[in-house]
């Protein structure tokens, strides 16, 4: 069975002869179990649940028994007869467990034809690896009598996200990091009030709660959580906590900061104001993103703090974005500069500044990247769409890092990822002496923590070179 033809065609009932077959192979995986559960509703935990599945018969997780008659089927409907076939019967029977990552070899093969009904037996076995039979029966059929051929069905690719996986990777990053001190500005709702708190049970920061200590310990009532054990920080209102929460950083009390309920400008604001938190690069924003149907973390920037960016603007807007993603391994991140077109072209001076931007990386103003630009949304993530329009680049199509042309853009692009592709996305602010957490009101604690343990890897790198 030739999966790679553009189309299927079947074999008509008077070309079947005894003792003909056709086979095909699969391997299990652990998306297939989760497909197959989705999709029947058979969450038995032997095939979905890990801890129970070791301590049953099998010692492990196994496919469903109809995942393997789900693929002789298959055989039958697409080879052998092929389109046309209609299942009257099967005869099934499991001898062997299938584990995820057993290659198995299905196979059909005609013993008995009817000609009055137009009926056709097969034998359908299917061999593990090792050649050990797992599953066989019989199926009887009424093979087609008409030839088909048909293009072969292009499917929707199949998203199996969980929220329970969101965040995994971060947080397996962080974990091996010491806590550190963090300034939590103003967390006076339930959200971020319990993303500092989970933070802290992470092991992600040992936290400092800025605000009004009643409003505090109520909030912290109302969610169910203990404030046993934290520092309170007892300021009357928003502005005064982020004034704190800055002086703190400031004056080395703190090693990272988190925002709270309160508004991005009030806290952004007080760390303008002192002057100890500056350096030499622009603060600037970057989205953490974990998209479903992409194969890699994407960091977009800046969606959250620089309006509209000059062309040096952007120059901080990326080098900050690059050295967020040495943190967090990525070597040499490939850098896609957004625009609307992939041309350059005076009518749009986003595709100038793009152009530039990969000038001044060839020239050593911005370092630790490969840069590409001006490339539309679609040419900087898919390398069939970068293939259609004829560019050939190291980074359309496989970017890590999305410069959007401005706020409005990147907010939009981060926020469309999150509410309609199911991304996870948290975020930090680079550029001041301390890294800041900054999340939106509307995010859960999940998120809250995620943008503190980005903020823990920064808090180290910063401590091993100060920014």
């Amino acid at each position: 069975m030739n999966e790679s033809d553009d189309t299927i065609q079947n074999i008509t009932y008077d070309e079947l002869s005894v003792g003909q077959n056709a086979r095909l192979s699969r391997r299990l995986t652990k998306e297939d179990i989760l497909a197959f559960a989705a999709v029947s509703g058979d969450v038995n935990p032997a095939h979905v649940d890990p801890e129970y599945a070791d301590h049953t018969l099998f010692h492990g997780v196994i496919a469903h028994g109809m995942w393997g008659a789900a693929l002789i089927s298959r055989l039958l409907g697409t080879a052998l007869p092929g389109p046309g076939t209609i299942y009257l019967a099967q005869t099934l029977q499991f001898l062997k467990p299938v584990r995820i990552g057993d290659e198995l070899r299905i196979t059909a093969t005609v013993t008995a034809k009817d000609d009055v009904n137009k009926h056709v037996l097969l034998d359908c076995e299917i061999k593990n690896q090792t050649g050990a039979v797992v599953l066989t029966g019989v199926a009887t059929v009424i093979a087609p009598g008409e030839k088909v051929r048909r293009p072969r069905a292009q499917l929707p690719q199949l998203n199996l996200s969980q929220a329970h996986t969101h965040y995994a990777g971060l947080l397996a990053r962080a974990a091996p990091l010491a806590p550190l001190r963090c300034a939590v500005v103003h967390p006076c709702d339930g959200p971020s009030l319990c993303g500092a708190l989970d933070a802290a049970q992470h092991g992600l920061i040992v936290p400092l709660l800025i605000g009004p200590r009643e409003r505090l310990r109520s909030v912290a009532e109302a969610a169910g959580r203990s404030l046993e054990g934290v520092t309170l920080v007892d300021v009357p209102h928003s502005h005064a906590a982020a004034a704190r929460g800055a002086a703190m950083a400031a004056a080395g009390e703190v090693d990272m900061m988190m925002k709270g309920s309160l508004h991005t400008d009030e806290l952004i604001a007080a760390v303008l104001a002192e002057p100890a938190l500056r350096t030499a690069r622009r603060l600037t924003h970057v989205f953490h993103t974990e998209v479903p149907l992409y194969d890699k973390v994407l960091l977009i920037s800046d969606g959250a703090l620089n309006i509209q960016p000059t062309l040096l603007d952007k120059v901080d807007i990326v080098q900050n974005a690059v050295d967020l993603a040495h943190v967090l391994g990525i070597a040499e991140p490939r850098v896609a500069i957004l625009s609307a077109v992939e041309t350059v072209t005076p009518k749009m001076p986003s595709t100038l500044d793009a152009a530039a931007l990969c000038k001044m990386a060839e020239r050593g103003q911005i370092h630790g990247a490969l840069l590409d630009g001006p490339l539309a949304f679609d040419n900087a993530i898919s390398p069939s769409a970068a293939r259609a329009k004829g560019i050939v680049s190291t980074v359309a199509g496989h970017a890590d890092i999305l410069i959007a042309p401005d706020l409005e853009a990147g907010n939009l692009l981060a926020k469309q990822l999150e509410y309609l592709a199911g991304a996870a996305v948290c975020g930090v602010v680079l550029g001041a002496r301390v890294p800041i957490a900054l999340t939106s009101r509307a995010d859960g604690a999940a998120a809250r923590t995620a943008s503190a343990a980005l903020a823990l890897l920064l808090a180290h790198s910063y401590r091993q070179q100060r920014p």
